[in-house]
């Protein structure tokens, strides 16, 4: 694939204490995609904040502000893991629908042509920049825009299932899915905005764990056991 939109879960970045940073998994994360962006893949790669931050979870403050805080959030894991993907040899360059200090740049379709001309791995922090839409969104939103190829979504869980594997022990798995039956179906593979907005813009999904070994690079090669959403 020529250019993909990475999505990665900022749980899964945690390791096992499921908060924080766990900087062995960060940083074998960055070398699979090092491994990929050296094959001649474009990355760009959009982070939950889920090991910070989950606004929707709280129930005493606006859910404007707590939407905020996870913007925040997914800045804090965008600016931590293009450091690691420095730190590895990789260029790197981070965008915000908002102004963020010196941190970041501001997110336009022209600046992100330039960056990828320039062989930069991309990372788009902020959500949308507005309340009330979540990561997922903002990965269907910048895949669109910049005209991947696919999303590949690495998460906790290893792709998508007929109901909640952590709930229902015999939960089934599916390999292959149309993005209209996740849709029919409101199977989790992502939120139902995001699904819905993949359904119309015809944008297929690769979904996997990302605990697997190399599951990212495996995805690219489409070696994978996860689930695959056809448009």
């Amino acid at each position: 694939m020529k250019r993909i939109l990475l999505k990665l879960s900022g749980e899964a970045l945690a390791g096992a204490e499921k908060k924080g940073f766990d900087e062995a998994t960060v940083i074998a994360v960055a070398k699979q995609i090092r491994a990929v962006a050296e094959e001649g893949t474009q990355i760009g790669i959009v982070i939950g904040g889920g090991n910070f931050w989950r606004g929707r979870t709280s129930e005493t403050i606006n859910r404007n502000k707590a939407d905020q805080i996870g913007m925040l959030a997914t800045v804090m894991n965008c600016i931590y893991v293009s450091d690691i993907c420095r730190y590895l040899g990789l260029k790197t360059e981070i965008f915000t629908p908002f102004v963020c200090g010196a941190f970041t740049k501001l997110y336009s379709k022209d600046a992100v042509e330039e960056a990828f001309a320039e062989g930069k791995i991309l990372f788009f922090a902020g959500g949308t920049g507005h309340p009330y839409f979540s990561t997922d969104t903002a990965t269907v939103l910048r895949a669109v825009e910049i005209e991947a190829e696919a999303i590949l979504l690495a998460k906790a869980v290893d792709g998508i299932y007929d109901s909640d594997p952590k709930l229902n022990p015999n939960a089934v798995k599916y390999d292959e899915i149309s993005i209209e039956e996740v849709v029919d179906k409101k199977l989790a593979a992502m939120d139902l905005t995001a699904s819905i907005m993949c359904l119309e813009q015809k944008m297929p999904m690769l979904i996997f764990g990302l605990e697997e070994e190399n599951s990212i690079v495996n995805a690219v090669h489409g070696k994978f056991t996860g689930t695959k959403v056809t448009v």
